[in-house]
């Protein structure tokens, strides 16, 4: 336990001080925003607001995560390196992204198809390295089981287990592609995404440290008929709490500098990565479809792009004057800062809503 806030405060440490360095060494190298001309006209003043501030809260987590591991001299788990790897991996096809706009001066990174090549790439490695490596209980880091508080009944692994692992692999791979262009076009407005993943995040925390707590193989827990029925049989869920604060106070620490005014952007560099984060967090706890609830508010701002390319495509007709949902808002008329508090609150009620579910579904499984 104290690891997980050793964790937290070392990577609130380095988001907090080594943001600003980052953002001299940008301003220096002139690695500025470019702002689209078809975007909100009171975007035009961020131009050459220096981006790419992803990379550290990338880095913030790895090292709040390895310091936790050197102060205790414990081993990292595998479930923890494989999201930090998803982690990175994003990070690094969203910094090419970020890099080509950057040195191109043009709002157009990477296509589209090298872009969804490099996510799937990155997503399709952590996905089958994450039904290898069981523990001494049989456990790995994911499960052929779609899970929503844990594992439900339906198993992909039903219909045979090579096609079983294909369908679990595609699955993760629509997760990772939904959450991270999720967080990606959350961020827009300065400190949206950033904290509101800090808000998820932090909800992944205490569900890591509840399943350690609760795990089947607990000793508090062990009876002389077995594990409990409400118990929760994930791989590694401290370190998977470790991994999640970790990222929580690196997204506070970069909030910081990140707020309105912001000083830096994340850009594709740090949305992509985060949403890779969270959507590994959710395969690697078995809360799979709790995440739809935690980030519901990169659901309702996904839908708002989906309903205004549909709605247009077919009738030619717009619903929102702008998407994704925060841009309308802007051209509505209410002030960048009252659309992030906004939007934040509703990213609290979606975390709180999510982890009652979760708390709610122990207490009446407790009571089987």
């Amino acid at each position: 336990m104290i690891g997980v806030l050793v964790a937290g405060f070392s990577s609130l440490v380095v988001a907090l001080f080594g943001t600003p360095l980052f953002i001299r060494f940008l301003v220096h190298r002139g690695y500025g925003q470019f702002i689209r001309d078809d975007g909100p006209t009171t975007h035009h003043t961020k131009r050459g607001t220096p981006t790419m501030g992803g990379a550290v809260i990338i880095a913030a987590t790895v090292i709040g995560y390895g310091v936790a591991h050197l102060v205790f001299m414990t081993a990292p788990s595998v479930s923890g390196l494989l999201v930090l790897g998803l982690m990175v991996g994003l990070g690094v096809v969203g910094f090419l992204d970020d890099f080509i706009k950057i040195s191109k001066q043009r709002s157009l990174g990477l296509r589209s198809v090298p872009k969804l090549i490099g996510q799937t790439l990155v997503g399709l490695v952590f996905a089958v390295l994450a039904l290898q490596f069981p523990d001494e209980h049989g456990f790995r880091p994911a499960s052929t089981f779609v899970s929503f508080t844990r594992d439900t009944a339906f198993n992909f692994a039903a219909v045979g287990t090579v096609v079983g692992a294909v369908l679990f692999v595609v699955w993760a791979l629509l997760m990772v592609a939904a959450t991270s262009n999720g967080v990606n076009l959350t961020d827009g407005l300065d400190g949206l995404a950033s904290g509101a993943t800090a808000a998820v995040a932090g909800a992944f925390t205490l569900i890591g440290i509840w399943q350690s707590n609760q795990s089947c193989y607990s000793t508090r827990l062990l009876t002389r008929e077995g594990p409990v029925a409400a118990c929760y049989d994930t791989r590694d869920p401290l370190d998977l709490a470790v991994v999640a604060i970790a990222l929580m106070a690196a997204c506070i620490g970069f909030l910081w500098w990140n707020a309105s005014p912001a000083k830096i952007f994340m850009g594709d560099t740090g949305s992509l990565a985060l949403g890779g984060a969270l959507a590994g967090l959710a395969i690697t706890t078995r809360t799979e479809l709790l995440l739809v609830v935690l980030g519901g508010l990169f659901v309702i701002i996904a839908l708002s792009v989906v309903i205004q390319v549909g709605s247009f495509k077919l009738t030619r007709k717009r619903v929102f004057r702008m998407a994704p949902l925060q841009h309308h808002f802007e051209l509505v008329g209410w002030a960048e800062v009252t659309i992030v508090t906004r939007f934040w609150i509703i990213a609290g009620l979606f975390v709180g809503l999510g982890l009652g579910l979760f708390y709610g579904e122990w207490v009446v499984g407790s009571a089987l």
